[in-house]
């Protein structure tokens, strides 16, 4: 039986045009070391699987701490599956989730850190852009103190107009907005502690936004500039579209971190706005009565009306978010993602 097994994991992984040496011995924590875990989202990448891989033990394996590595396979309609199940089947650090169908980089960027098992959660690209070399200087700087390192793509080896200069001035608006002081919010090269991402669901394209989840936290926040290679295989799934996303999803973190606990401070301010605004108008109106004008001839009793309704409106949704804010509070978070199987992990992840 043993035997057939390796054989088929020879079979998968040289589907992937390369073959690599079996390794059954699992990762182990012995005196109480630090377990790494790297976290790859995978979305048809078959060409790039296996050379990050081998980048990522040769570093792993040189720096001598126990190791594990998720692919999460976000739907891959290619090769991708196979050539995972097959690093699986040769190698017990290999873990996979397949999802049934394309969930996205933050369904599968969360996968990834709910079937960690390490006390460091390191989330890279699975196209071969980020360098595994960066590894061992992140993990140095959480040695200095940090809880969270984020990589900084200095020299961005992408289209100058399509993705570097929007990621410039979307990255100067989200450090102005969240008060969160980082060069490149997009790159997926990070290095977290554990702890800090511990409890944290993310919705959206909100996993550009952990560093300031985890200042939330109370995260000391460190940043690195990384090396970036340009992509060799397969094609990039982003486009400009993704800037307005991106805006949007900033509205939504900035709502979270000044109003998710008190959603009426915003509501009803809006509404003590429009009522304000209502009387301004009825007080207008009997002005504009005393100087001869009919109360039909003007639009102004009609604003007071609007304005008054509109904030009657603003504080029942403050009324409706304060108690949607409690329900939220206190029940359990549902999953964004569905998984179809595993290979080398229990049928559950690690609660966080």
């Amino acid at each position: 039986m043993r035997a057939r097994q390796l054989q088929a994991g020879n079979r998968g992984v040289r589907r992937g045009k390369a073959a690599v040496s079996l390794d059954r011995s699992p990762p182990a924590k012995e005196n109480n070391q630090t377990m790494i875990s790297l976290s790859v989202p995978v979305y048809n990448e078959q060409d790039a699987i296996l050379p990050l891989f081998e980048k990522v033990r040769t570093v792993m394996d040189r720096h001598g701490l126990p190791w594990e590595i998720i692919f999460v396979n976000d739907g891959s309609v290619d090769g991708s599956a196979e050539i995972l199940d097959g690093l699986a089947a040769a190698h017990a650090m290999v873990k996979v989730v397949h999802f049934r169908r394309n969930f996205g980089q933050t369904a599968a960027m969360m996968a990834g850190f709910d079937f960690a098992s390490g006390d460091i959660i390191i989330p890279m690209d699975g196209d071969g852009q980020n360098d595994p070399e960066d590894i061992p200087r992140m993990l140095a700087r959480l040695d200095e103190g940090y809880e969270v390192c984020s990589g900084w793509r200095k020299d961005r080896q992408d289209n100058a107009l399509q993705r570097n200069f929007p990621s410039i001035m979307a990255n100067k608006l989200i450090s102005a907005v969240s008060g969160v002081s980082l060069h490149d919010f997009g790159c997926s090269l990070k290095a977290y502690r554990a702890e800090v991402i511990k409890g944290v669901r993310l919705y959206g394209e909100m996993h550009r936004f952990l560093p300031i989840y985890a200042k939330w936290h109370g995260a000391r926040i460190s940043e690195i500039p990384v090396n970036h290679f340009a992509r060799v295989s397969g094609k990039s799934k982003y486009g400009m579209e993704r800037v307005l996303k991106v805006l949007l999803d900033l509205v939504t973190v900035k709502f979270l971190d000044k109003y998710m606990l008190k959603p009426m401070y915003l509501f009803g301010f809006c509404g003590l706005i429009f009522f304000a605004a209502s009387l301004f108008f009825v007080l207008w109106t009997f002005y504009m009565r005393t100087m001869g004008y009919f109360f039909t001839s003007t639009p102004l009793p009609m604003m007071a009306v609007f304005s008054f309704m509109t904030g009657t409106i603003c504080v029942l949704m403050g009324l409706l978010a304060e108690m949607i804010t409690r329900t939220f509070y206190e029940s359990q978070g549902k999953s964004i993602y569905i998984v179809r199987k595993t290979r080398n992990l229990s049928g559950e992840p690690e609660a966080r």
